[in-house]
């Protein structure tokens, strides 16, 4: 799992609408430059207030932006397009661009990968091997049978990269600890190995995350 060319977008106008309710925009002591934003500790205390009160009056949250280019497994967009609401992403197509390049092993999610699970770990090499004759043999008779049948059995660890865009309130429901903070699969979490890269932990690196997206741990402690 990869993730590429984040970029963040949105603070100044969020907070400063965050102010309009009361018209407390005097109150605001946030600073802003051409690439940076410094939260002031007035902003992030009604910040807070506003998150901690419900998805009603946290709306300034839905106006920070977050722009990244995820590649990740078949299995694990699955799970993420539950988030149909507030999220946008483009893919690299499978329609189009399956067959272009060979099929390898680095084309799967292999990242905690056990071939110690398996009687015969040589089943996977076959697997791949089927595949890419499926691949060769459309190009060589432009037949779409073969296209076709290289679709229907293409495994749900193949990787696939999008362009996703996505809101601070988006992220906040899903790295909630009632949703994917504490998820079994890898690709979220990194319950079992951490070391690889997941999406709770790239979450982490965003600005100002541990305070907004994260708040319930600053609750906690």
């Amino acid at each position: 799992m990869k993730f590429k060319n984040t970029e963040v977008y949105g603070f100044k106008h969020a907070l400063r609408g965050m102010r309009n309710p009361k018209n407390s925009w005097n109150k605001s002591d946030s600073v802003f430059g051409y690439d940076q934003c410094v939260i002031g500790k007035n902003d992030m205390k009604l910040a807070q207030q506003l998150i901690i009160a419900g998805s009603e009056h946290r709306k300034f949250m839905r106006q920070i932006f977050v722009s990244v280019d995820i590649t990740a497994p078949l299995y694990w967009y699955k799970e993420f397009d539950t988030y149909k609401v507030g999220t946008v992403a483009n893919s690299t197509s499978t329609m189009h661009k399956l067959a272009t390049t060979p099929i390898t092993i680095e084309c799967f999610e292999i990242d905690d990968y056990d071939n110690s699970i398996f009687t015969n770990p040589e089943e996977i090499e076959y697997l791949i091997q089927f595949l890419e004759s499926l691949r060769t043999k459309y190009l060589d008779t432009k037949d779409k049978r073969y296209w076709k049948e290289l679709i229907r059995w293409l495994p749900e660890s193949w990787l696939q990269t999008r362009t996703v865009t996505m809101s601070y309130e988006n992220l906040l429901a899903m790295c909630s600890k009632g949703q994917r903070r504490f998820h079994k699969l890898n690709e979220w979490s990194g319950q079992d190995d951490n070391s690889k890269p997941n999406f709770i932990s790239w979450a982490r690196t965003l600005p100002y995350a541990q305070e907004l997206i994260f708040i319930d741990e600053v609750e906690e402690s």
